[in-house]
């Protein structure tokens, strides 16, 4: 019985001690990562004299600076170009990837497979030894088509919707629906169309949250892309609009810091908005997969 007590005694113990160590890895990588966004909000309440100088508490806070950010950067144009952008790109890579995943899961035609391990193996290629063949693609479209592409939302939205990734995840799902569902649909006179929207995509919320969430944000985010295709504000999205505070005289950090709060305010509202659902939706994406 003493042995007994001794090793449930050192076995608490080490428990203990081991949560401990876990917690505090997990405050130290939170630290870590909240700092950055808290020096930019900080910074962005500073003068441009406190913000070179390196402090990190500003001595008044300057709340005009997001005014004037807003105003010099022309962000209500960008901010309009940005939503636009991203709610055309969402919406076309939803609607691809749904029916691209479904053709893959649950449809039957010759080198389905093939193609389907063609299609993942472009997720080894970066994104950016892609940009040179996208834009000649897009810059031959807009010369033989009746649609102008480059400084237009087409080269900003279309090469954006098919996503590997989210056809990926998509299938995964998709073939994860019992085949006695179809079966039931079929006897009820459904065809593949009736049952992808009425059965398969209201039992796909979890990964469809998740492609939106990740979808957002890289359209929101995009910068490299836009740049290249377009030599207009006209269509350049927020992300752009970040760099009217770099002239030949340097950089205006507590501006720019002020426009990059601005920029990331839609992220963190749909983060807020969607975050009980997009964290379920990545456990049960762990669980099934």
């Amino acid at each position: 019985m003493a042995i007994r007590a001794k090793n449930s005694r050192y076995y608490r113990v080490r428990r203990v001690v081991l949560r401990s160590l876990l917690y505090g890895v997990l405050i130290v990588g939170g630290v870590i990562a909240v700092i950055p966004f808290l020096w930019m909000i900080l910074t962005s309440l500073m003068t441009l004299g406190e913000a070179i100088s390196g402090r990190f508490l500003p001595e008044v806070p300057q709340w005009h600076n997001y005014a004037v950010a807003w105003r010099e950067a022309n962000f209500s144009q960008y901010f309009l170009n940005s939503i636009e952008i991203t709610f055309i790109t969402l919406t076309g890579e939803l609607v691809f990837s749904i029916l691209a995943a479904y053709a893959f899961a649950r449809m039957k035609f010759p080198g389905r497979d093939l193609i389907f391990g063609i299609l993942l193996s472009t997720m080894m290629i970066p994104g950016m030894v892609l940009m040179i063949p996208n834009f000649l693609t897009v810059t031959w479209l807009g010369r033989v088509g009746p649609i102008k592409w480059v400084n237009n939302w087409p080269a900003l939205t279309i090469p954006f919707m098919g996503s590997v990734f989210s056809v990926f995840l998509l299938r995964q799902f998709f073939a994860q629906i019992p085949d006695d569902l179809y079966d039931a649909a079929q006897i009820d006179g459904a065809n593949h169309w009736q049952f992808l929207w009425r059965v398969a995509v209201p039992l796909s919320k979890a990964p469809i949250m998740v492609i939106t969430v990740l979808s957002f944000i890289g359209s929101w985010n995009a910068l490299a892309w836009p740049l290249l295709v377009t030599n207009a504000p006209t269509w350049r999205p927020i992300a752009v609009g970040l760099y009217q505070f770099v002239d030949e005289a340097g950089s205006e950090l507590n501006l720019q810091m002020a426009g990059a709060v601005i920029t990331i305010l839609p992220i963190l509202l749909l983060y807020f908005l969607t975050q009980k659902q997009f964290t379920e939706s990545i456990a049960r994406s762990g669980m099934k997969g």
